[in-house]
C-alpha cells in the first residue's frame, strides 16, 4: 500500500481493498475495522466527558480518549505491518526453495506475518477491556454505539484470528512444532477472552 491507509479517503480504501490485488487485504480489513471501533468509541466518550453526572469519572474518561486514540493508530500500524508481512512471505516463495536468500529468510518472514494478526487479536481484546470497563461510565443515550464499538472490536480479533490460523502450519513446517503451538495457544486464550468480555458488555 503505497499510500498509508489513515491517509486514504474511505471511498479509496475500499476500492483498493477491491482490487486484484494481495494487499491491502484481511489483515488490513481487520486493523481498520479495529480502528473504525476505536473511532465510535472515542465519540460517546466525547459526548460523556463534561456532563455533570459522570464527573467523577472525568479523569477516567480522559484518560480512556487517550487509549482509544493510541488503540486507534496501533490498529493501522498493525494493518500497514501485516500487509508488508504478507508483501515479504509471497516475494520469498516465489523464489526457489533452495535459493540463498529464501532460506536465510523465509523462516522470520512467516513468523512476522503470523505474529502481526496475532499481535492485532490482542489489540483487539485489550480494546474489548477497555469499552467494558466504559459501559457504565458513558452515556446511557450512546449504548448502542458503545456495543457496536465492541462488536467491531471482537470481528477483529476474529478476522486477525484467521490470519493466524492460516499461516501456522507453515509456521510450523518453518521454525518448528514449540513456536506454532504456543502461537496457537496464545490465539485460544485471546478468542475466549474475546468471547467472555464481550458477553459482559450489555
Amino acid at each position: 500500500m503505497a499510500t498509508p491507509l489513515e491517509h486514504q479517503t474511505f471511498g479509496t480504501l475500499l476500492d483498493a481493498i477491491a482490487a486484484k490485488s494481495p494487499t491491502p487485504g484481511g489483515g488490513a480489513v481487520a486493523g481498520a475495522i479495529g480502528a473504525l471501533g476505536s473511532a465510535l468509541a472515542q465519540m460517546v466518550v466525547n459526548y460523556t466527558i463534561g456532563k455533570k453526572r459522570f464527573a467523577a469519572y472525568e479523569d477516567e474518561l480522559q484518560d480512556a480518549l487517550a487509549q482509544l486514540q493510541r488503540a486507534r493508530d496501533a490498529m493501522l500500524e498493525l494493518a500497514e505491518e501485516d500487509a508488508a508481512a504478507y508483501a515479504l512471505v509471497s516475494e520469498l516463495s516465489a523464489l526457489p526453495e533452495d535459493d540463498d536468500r529464501r532460506v536465510a529468510e523465509y523462516g522470520n518472514a512467516i513468523r512476522l506475518a503470523t505474529n502481526t494478526p496475532l499481535a492485532t487479536a490482542g489489540a483487539g481484546v485489550a480494546m474489548l477491556r477497555l469499552l467494558s470497563s466504559l459501559a457504565p461510565k458513558t452515556n446511557p443515550y450512546l449504548k448502542s454505539d458503545l456495543l457496536i464499538a465492541a462488536l467491531l472490536a471482537d470481528a477483529t480479533v476474529h478476522a486477525a484470528a484467521h490470519n493466524v490460523r492460516i499461516n501456522v502450519p507453515t509456521l510450523r513446517s518453518a521454525v518448528g512444532d514449540d513456536e506454532a503451538d504456543t502461537v496457537e495457544r496464545r490465539l485460544e486464550q485471546l478468542l475466549s477472552d474475546a468471547a467472555t468480555i464481550r458477553a459482559s458488555i450489555a
